[in-house]
């Protein structure tokens, strides 16, 4: 049996194809606005931007760059068979970038008194993984 089987008959996880040219650009050292020039489809670069304008104090550009991740996350699900619900695994790690951005969306979204933005996206980042959830708070 596998930990990803859905035994309430549910839509199967998410996965999210691997995008290894913006990992290892970051790994490398170039900056999350570089590998989201080189990389505009995927969150990834979009949610560390989120995460470091939020870290500074600029929480307007945060919910921006957390909307574009999170935007370009949801098509690429769709695209990945996603048909607006079920488990998007944070195990999966190419389902990071989205979940990520999705968590800096609703994190922008409060810090600015967007208060049913804020609970939609906390819900659909509970909904989607709670390991996710109760990783990035």
């Amino acid at each position: 049996m596998s930990i990803h089987e859905n035994l309430l008959g549910g839509p199967p996880p998410t996965h999210l194809p691997a995008e290894p040219g913006p990992l290892e650009a970051l790994a490398q050292g170039a900056s999350p606005a570089e590998v989201a020039a080189a990389f505009p489809t995927s969150s990834l670069a979009w949610a560390q931007l989120a995460d470091d304008a939020f870290a500074g104090g600029r929480v307007v550009e945060s919910y921006a760059y957390a909307r574009t991740g999170y935007h370009r996350g949801l098509d690429a699900l769709r695209r990945a068979g996603w048909k607006g619900h079920g488990p998007v695994p944070w195990e999966h790690e190419p389902n990071r970038g989205f979940l990520r951005a999705l968590h800096a969306l609703g994190r922008a979204a409060a810090a600015i008194n967007e208060k049913d933005e804020a609970e939609r996206c906390s819900q659909f980042l509970r909904d989607s993984s709670p390991t996710a959830a109760g990783m990035l708070g």
